[in-house]
């Protein structure tokens, strides 16, 4: 099994460090989530990837940085001299991945990767950092996915991409993938990804399902009542409390 797979229990991710957690409404990616998160005791983070046009490497969810900063532009278009003037709700810098990695030694990062331009930027600090064992690396792009594969090489855990996902989810005999797990949406528009069947047949070629973003108490004792592996989540506080009522917190 790959390193940043063994757990005890359930794996429970922080999804941009648990956006909606009452405590970090407007905070999303910032280091004060990630911290936050880190406090209530978990192990996991997830954080998404961008790199400004001189290829540096940026923990951020969107393209640009309008919506939960006090600045505008795309991201790739953007030296990190100018980048690195936003501040997330007016106050808090956009953190570099290497920051992140850095502040929290003993926690393991999920890593989706938004654009084409951040893979080999990525891969160089994931190196640098030595942080192989403890990352893993998923992107909604499959080229991505198998990109960053060919970089770092089969110790690197990484998701499936869309084109492994759906050939898992639709062939009856799926051929194996080198991901190490499938991080998916329960359902996705009206396609219902996660089924039995999917469960099913990921558990047999050894890859864990991570579902994403479930944030009601009900939905989680669901799904993990299913038997799915992870959960990755915006209600840190929610996640945390069920899993200590199932006495599956670690």
């Amino acid at each position: 099994m790959y390193p940043y797979l063994v757990h005890d229990g359930p794996i429970a991710m922080a999804h941009r460090g648990g956006a909606l957690h009452p405590d970090n409404l407007g905070y999303e990616n910032s280091m004060h989530a990630f911290a936050h998160a880190v406090k209530l005791g978990y192990h996991y983070l997830e954080t998404d990837l961008h790199a400004t046009s001189d290829g540096v490497v940026v923990a951020f969810h969107d393209h640009r940085l309008d919506r939960v900063t006090d600045s505008t532009g795309v991201i790739a278009d953007l030296p990190w001299s100018e980048v690195s003037k936003a501040r997330i709700n007016g106050h808090e810098p956009i953190p570099l991945l290497a920051e992140v990695l850095d502040a929290f030694p003993e926690v393991k990062l999920n890593l989706d990767i938004k654009a084409d331009n951040g893979v080999l930027p990525a891969a160089e600090v994931i190196r640098a950092a030595g942080a192989l064992d403890r990352v893993c690396v998923s992107s909604f792009s499959q080229a991505r996915v198998r990109q960053i594969r060919r970089e770092l090489g089969p110790r690197l855990a990484t998701g499936l991409g869309q084109q492994e996902i759906a050939r898992l989810r639709f062939t009856p005999f799926p051929v194996n993938s080198a991901g190490a797990c499938l991080q998916i949406p329960e359902v996705y528009g009206r396609l219902r990804v996660l089924t039995p069947g999917l469960l099913k047949r990921a558990h047999a070629l050894g890859k864990q399902v991570h579902v994403w973003t479930v944030d009601d108490p009900a939905d989680m004792h669901r799904l993990l009542d299913q038997g799915v592996d992870g959960l990755i989540t915006d209600r840190t506080d929610l996640l945390r409390q069920v899993l200590q009522a199932r006495n599956q917190w670690t």
